[in-house]
């Protein structure tokens, strides 16, 4: 069957979402798409029933064939041949990222290397990367998965997407790139970087997507100011952005920039890269492909499951890959799932937007801080660019945090009283949100370093010794 043939457009209902939806849907003809409507509006008890068979499955898999799975199952007394109902997987162990970094390069794989068909490997803080890898099967349900999801999210075959990721080992690139021509779209894989190029391109080729990172899109903002590129020149409609997190703050700085719908992604390396959940267009959270991903939310104190619309960590087991099957993989991430049907018309359960993660929480002076928290501080206020550094340091036994913002007009520079106005409505809004005081920085315009990859966000100046968190994904 062709995919003309396969999928569901519907319209007319996704236009009262919000005003910036509006926009796109009216002006520039978004719709809103299933590319797999079965499973995607299959009803909850069946979604089910097909998780626990594939869950009994993958679970004697990964006894079978994994090392790992057979040490951590029977150390735990887990028997994966009597799994009966999916509560049965409070029993199972988890998987961590240090599982990935204790077995490298491939000895999670559950398939010899002849059926391995690619690798792909993230950054790691102790030089050796996580390797993850794919047979032609998982390569198909990955690009099946992004499919759905970017469908979700408004695209379409008429579209040309313009995939600003970095090409490589890094999942997120080829992970849209496969899912997006799944769907007919016209794909230009511009990789990173060379800003002027890209919207060289996009101006050109009259690109109406664009995938990259959320401060990589502001950068591409940034420069269609600088080079003087009507906003009509310019065709985007929709943004396809992953890789980091995103507040509603940026989002909406992303979208008054570059008049776009912008909407989130999720996924990771150990998992499968992106394609695990994402928005659809009504942008109340983020769908699962549940067939494909079994999600858990756990309180961290005692590792036990919340209960629905609690927050706590995301825990994924995947129920299809044959290559790297993982079971119960702690995520960091920190969100809520509802398993309320949409009113798109999906079923399936989604997430909420990540507010932060268990491994960039700072602690300063005794008080948990997630970086975005300061973000929607800073992103609410005109006067400040959208970016900055959080840098801690130590002094004698106490952590300290400094927010360095950078201003959007170096005109403020001009009036110190202006400034220290500035720098107290900063410092009261963080103190508001935070319950502690932070120095707060005041730097120039085009200071802070942009990248056109993650933004490194976190500078750390505490002795080794004395740091608490990490910042790697």
């Amino acid at each position: 069957m062709k995919f003309k043939e396969k999928y569901v457009i519907i319209v007319g209902q996704a236009e009262n979402a919000c005003p910036a939806l509006a926009y796109n849907a009216l002006q520039k003809g978004m719709k809103d798409m299933f590319f797999d409507k079965d499973i995607e509006t299959m009803p909850r008890k069946e979604l089910e029933k097909l998780q626990l068979e594939k869950l009994k499955k993958v679970a004697v898999y990964c006894y079978e064939n994994v090392k790992l799975y057979k040490d951590k199952f029977d150390n735990a007394k887990f028997d994966p041949y009597k799994i009966k109902e999916l509560s049965d997987i409070n029993y199972m162990p988890f998987t961590t990222k240090a599982d990935f970094r204790d077995n490298y390069p491939f000895n999670m794989f559950a398939v010899p290397m002849k059926k391995i068909l690619r690798l792909h490997a993230s950054s790691g803080t102790t030089g050796k990367p996580t390797v993850v890898g794919y047979t032609k099967n998982d390569l198909d349900m990955w690009s099946d998965c992004m499919a759905r999801l970017v469908a979700a999210a408004g695209a379409t075959e008429d579209d040309i997407v313009q995939i600003c990721f970095g090409y490589g080992l890094f999942t997120g690139a080829l992970g849209l790139h496969y899912g997006l021509e799944k769907l007919g779209a016209t794909v230009i894989p511009s990789s990173s970087g060379n800003t002027e190029k890209q919207v060289m391109l996009m101006k050109d080729f009259g690109t109406t997507a664009l995938v990259a990172t959320p401060s990589y899109a502001l950068r591409i903002g940034e420069v269609i100011e600088e080079m003087g590129i009507a906003p009509e020149d310019i065709k985007l409609r929709l943004g396809l952005f992953g890789s980091e997190g995103c507040t509603p703050e940026m989002r909406a700085q992303i979208e008054s920039r570059l008049h776009l719908f912008a909407t989130d992604n999720y996924g990771m390396s150990e998992l499968i890269g992106p394609g695990v959940s994402g928005e659809c267009t009504e942008r109340c959270g983020m769908h699962f492909c549940e067939d494909h991903f079994l999600p858990e939310i756990i309180n961290t104190a005692n590792d036990t499951q919340c209960k629905e619309g609690e927050s706590g960590e995301l825990v994924i087991t995947t129920l299809s890959k044959e290559a790297l099957p993982v079971l119960r993989y702690r995520t960091h991430d920190i969100t809520s799932i509802t398993y309320e049907p949409c009113k798109c018309g999906r079923t399936s359960a989604r997430m909420a937007k990540p507010t932060g993660r268990t491994d960039d929480m700072l602690k300063i002076r005794g008080v948990n801080i997630f970086p975005s928290q300061i973000e929607s501080v800073i992103m609410a206020m005109p006067e400040i660019a959208p970016y900055y550094e959080l840098v801690v340091g130590r002094t004698g036994t106490s952590d300290n945090l400094e927010v360095r913002v950078e201003l959007a007009d170096a005109s403020l520079l001009d009036s110190y009283a202006n400034l220290e106005n500035l720098r107290g409505k900063i410092n009261h809004n963080l103190k508001t949100i935070l319950g502690i005081d932070t120095k707060v920085s005041l730097v120039e315009p085009k200071t802070i370093v942009r990248t056109a990859g993650k933004a490194k966000r976190i500078i750390d100046n505490r002795p080794k010794e004395a740091a608490v968190f990490s910042v790697e994904k």
